[in-house]
């Protein structure tokens, strides 16, 4: 008997317009994502906390892999959103599901002199309007970017506005910027200034007998200027040892007598590093053990610190902490007024700058050539 077989063709439907467009961008958004959250991410430097390292519209890359990616706190989520939903005041997320954070292998560790993005932490001892934290989750906090001078386990002195590790003196960034006095014997043209990159200047007009100029600047700069014959000399502004009319981190002049330009010593909290809960101690961390180490039952009442409603007298950190400061040192919201940055907030090594655009440059100089894809030190 003779077998029949039958063949059918399949035809298969050609997509429309709209769904092939669909398709790629649904494709791209989740490369993108993908992209962002693992490798790369792109930022844009919006002050000049770290000038002159980094300038104002330098826009930079930053790398998920070197310290390793974080998995998603929040993953209720607009894709490719921070905070809000982009041009407008709507969150872009919903914290109704949060999940337990992680950190992928990455294949190197923060050190000291990385220039590191990281969450704003916040601090709740801070008295002033920029205290407490940020209402987002970790994730979705608020991006800064600051040199890492201090690693977990180090001992951060500043003295008379050079930092100081584990007893020596740290390197300083080449463009690391200062205030000064600058004393002349006559008015100085502000095409002075901008030849020596000097951008924030200001003549203190309550002097009669002399003329005075307060800049921020490199100390490169300063060496050059000594130089003019105009110039009759140069002052570092620093703050005294002592001098607390500028409160500085922890908040407690009676203890910590700290300012800009004097701070420390304190030993930056490490993993697996146990205190003794004295009364300075306290004052220190407090911060950390109530409010950055995952202790949901922690809390300061009467001078004491209780965990799961007992006093304690020692504790053992969780997590390591960095101490974070800008370049441009006395022009930089940064450690030293907020305290440590915990580990879990690290979001990334700052790599290079791909474009840099000045506002105030002429139509042929608002990109800054020199700047374009050069590595960031």
């Amino acid at each position: 008997m003779a077998e029949v077989q039958t063949t059918e063709t399949n035809t298969k439907k050609k997509k429309s317009a709209i769904r092939e467009w669909w398709d790629s961008v649904l494709f791209a958004v989740v490369a993108a994502t993908l992209i962002r959250w693992m490798f790369l991410e792109a930022y844009t430097i919006p002050t000049g906390s770290m000038e002159k390292s980094l300038l104002i519209n330098d826009f930079l890359f930053v790398s998920k892999l070197h310290y390793g990616s974080r998995t998603p706190k929040t993953i209720i989520q607009m894709p490719l959103t921070h905070q809000k939903i982009w041009f407008t005041d709507i969150p872009s997320y919903s914290d109704l599901i949060q999940l337990p954070m992680y950190r992928l292998p990455g294949f190197t560790s923060v050190k000291n002199g990385d220039v590191v993005v990281f969450n704003y932490p916040g601090c709740p001892e801070r008295p002033d309007e920029f205290g407490g934290f940020d209402k987002y989750p970790v994730d979705l906090r608020t991006n800064y970017i600051k040199r890492c001078v201090a690693i977990a386990g180090d001992v951060l002195e500043v003295r008379d506005g050079q930092v100081f590790i584990n007893g020596k003196a740290a390197d300083n960034p080449e463009k690391m910027q200062m205030e000064y006095a600058i004393e002349t014997n006559t008015q100085v043209n502000e095409k002075i200034f901008n030849k020596y990159e000097i951008t924030e200047f200001e003549q203190d007009l309550r002097m009669t007998d002399k003329t005075i100029y307060y800049v921020k600047s490199t100390a490169g700069a300063m060496n050059e200027m000594k130089k003019l014959d105009f110039v009759k000399g140069i002052t570092p502004l620093l703050m005294s040892k002592g001098d607390t009319t500028m409160p500085a981190f922890p908040y407690n002049s009676r203890l910590f007598p700290f300012n800009r330009d004097n701070f420390g010593p304190i030993t930056i909290p490490k993993k697996g590093m146990t205190v003794q809960l004295d009364e300075k101690n306290i004052a220190l961390y407090k911060g950390v053990i109530t409010t950055f180490d995952g202790n949901e039952n922690a809390k300061y009442e009467n001078g004491k610190l209780l965990v799961d409603g007992k006093a304690i007298t020692s504790y053992t950190f969780k997590q390591d902490y960095y101490f974070m400061m800008g370049d441009n040192r006395h022009g930089s919201d940064d450690s030293r007024f907020w305290g440590f940055v915990p580990e879990d907030h690290i979001v990334g090594k700052a790599v290079f700058i791909w474009m840099s655009i000045d506002k105030d440059g002429s139509f042929l100089n608002k990109i800054r050539w020199s700047r374009l894809f050069s590595i960031i030190r």
